[in-house]
């Protein structure tokens, strides 16, 4: 029997906030000062958190009899939790899912992976608690990655991980991100279908019109069933499949900062001076093995540090679109 889930999160509309307000004063529950919220309570066994930006957080051994019992029927006024399969049986269907880490980081590989679920994976894989990797910490992630993959077997997921260095000679082939994440989701989906042959269909996010991932497609993955949709981490196939590719994206961007003997930062913002320290100290080549030089920052970077975008490898030369547009506006 599935264990009950200890935290919830909704996001309220502005008449289900007053219901929950009222319904905290009527029930008299001891209420809290908590930075953010509107309102903070303790109710049986948990803890109730509503933030200014309307999401409202449950948490606590006694979360899912509250939500089931309380504010499903007096709040939302709507049903959820516990009838999942209900609602949406096709979410307990075998299917797989994928996704992708480190498209928007400057430093570090770019990871896609594929996960296979059936209905006991996905009741295993919610009592363990898995969710979207964005709403994990690194050290969260870690963690579920390493149990997602002793619970999958080496047969139900897969993973593709493109270094720097080929990230930036295939960005000069394909001259566009989402081309080369359609090759890369599409890889993914082609190995997984080696080993799970008979999986009927695959999610993933819609970061590109559907055509672009089944052009990409070849052989087996002809004949999958693709859906795209706009937050497909809520399923958990797709859920699966991003703790996996982050917590190898992580791994990956920590090797690529020993390295250099640097700490490369996350993200796209904070990335200058460990780029320009590690450039003056092994040469703007380095950018190629350890960045996606098709960021403008490369060009902020290299000319911070004495170079330009000539200095760098051939493979590694290449430019987005838009900055190119921005340079020739302002030649």
């Amino acid at each position: 029997m599935p264990l009950p889930k200890n935290s919830f999160t909704f996001v309220l509309t502005p008449a289900q906030q007053e219901r929950l307000r009222a319904f905290a004063a009527e029930m008299q529950y001891k209420t809290f000062r908590v930075e953010h919220t509107t309102l903070a309570f303790e109710a049986s066994n948990c803890r109730v958190n509503l933030y200014t930006s309307g999401k409202c957080l449950v948490q606590g051994r006694g979360a899912e009899d509250f939500v089931l019992y309380f504010l499903e029927p007096t709040v939302l006024q709507s049903v959820g939790v516990g009838y999942e399969e209900v609602l949406n049986p096709d979410a307990f269907t075998p299917h797989m899912g994928s996704d992708e880490s480190g498209k928007g980081d400057f430093f570090g590989p770019l990871v896609t992976a594929a996960a296979y679920v059936d209905k006991d994976l996905i009741r295993a894989m919610q009592e363990l608690g898995v969710k979207d990797c964005k709403l994990l910490t690194d050290k969260q992630t870690l963690f579920f990655g390493g149990k997602i993959r002793e619970l999958l077997g080496k047969e139900r997921y897969t993973v593709v991980a493109m270094g720097p260095e080929a990230y930036n000679r295939l960005y000069g082939k394909f001259n566009n991100v989402n081309n080369l994440l359609a090759w890369a989701h599409a890889r993914c989906i082609e190995n997984l279908l080696e080993t799970v042959p008979d999986c009927p269909r695959a999610v993933a996010d819609q970061f590109a019109a559907e055509h672009v991932i089944k052009k990409a497609l070849i052989n087996k993955g002809k004949k999958i069933k693709l859906e795209q949709r706009h937050k497909a981490e809520s399923d958990m196939a797709v859920a699966a499949a991003s703790v996996l590719a982050r917590e190898m994206f992580l791994r990956g961007l920590y090797k690529l900062g020993e390295s250099v003997g640097a700490t490369l930062p996350k993200g796209a913002t904070d990335v200058m001076n460990t780029a320009i320290e590690v450039v003056k100290k092994h040469g703007p080549a380095v950018l190629a093995r350890i960045a996606k030089c098709h960021f403008t920052t490369t060009d902020k970077v290299l000319a911070a540090a004495g170079f330009s975008r000539r200095d760098l490898p051939a493979d590694a030369q290449a430019q987005s679109r838009s900055a190119t547009f921005v340079r020739k506006e302002k030649s």
